[in-house]
């Protein structure tokens, strides 16, 4: 089945590299130089668009993290309702680095990725300026998206905005005891640029 046009101007609008080098020129106390990648993923799962995220520090782009997949679809009984399910990579080291090389992707199975139930957000599509759009999703529900790594447990409040040529990231680590934000979007999204 063919997808939405929105679905589509979604993805094109998520593909590609992005930097968020002026915000933290002007604000260097509390915003990191990153560089972030989405790569799209063909034909891991049979339905929606996928994309391995992945980021790092400009000055350790050899030692990227926060590695994950989005999978964009549609709601069957709205196609006009977008969602976005969060996994994650089982062994994220096995992926280090496919942001910059995406041919290391060719190599991922499902049996090498995890759902995680309650990462999920909803898109909410608006049109400000003809024809360009402007998607924001937000989470589902007030949980946050929780997760196990090396049997530890993480938090994280996921959200994301994307316009032509930005995207604004919402994402905030939470300290599991207290539900306070301890890294991320603390004082305002992350504001990238397409490049």
């Amino acid at each position: 089945m063919p997808h939405a046009p929105e679905l589509l101007i979604l993805a094109n609008y998520l593909t590609g590299e992005f930097t968020n080098q002026e915000q933290a020129l002007a604000e260097p106390a509390w915003y990191v130089h990153l560089h972030l990648w989405h790569r799209p993923i063909v034909g891991l799962f049979s339905e929606g668009i996928t994309f391995f995220a992945e980021q790092a520090n400009v000055l350790k782009l050899d030692q990227p993290y926060r590695q994950r997949l989005l999978q964009l679809k549609e709601v069957a009984s709205n196609p006009l309702h977008i969602q976005v399910q969060y996994y994650k990579i089982l062994i994220p080291t096995d992926f280090r680095g496919a942001g910059a090389n995406p041919a290391l992707l060719d190599n991922l199975t499902l049996e090498q990725v995890e759902l995680l139930p309650d990462c999920v957000l909803d898109v909410t599509i608006s049109q400000p300026s003809f024809p360009d759009y402007y998607f924001e999703a937000l989470p589902t529900s007030d949980r946050p998206c929780s997760f196990s790594y090396e049997n530890k447990t993480y938090q994280v409040q996921l959200g994301f905005a994307t316009s032509l040529g930005h995207f604004f990231s919402y994402d905030k680590g939470l300290n599991p005891l207290t539900g306070k934000a301890i890294w991320g979007a603390i004082l305002g999204a992350y504001r990238f640029t397409k490049f």
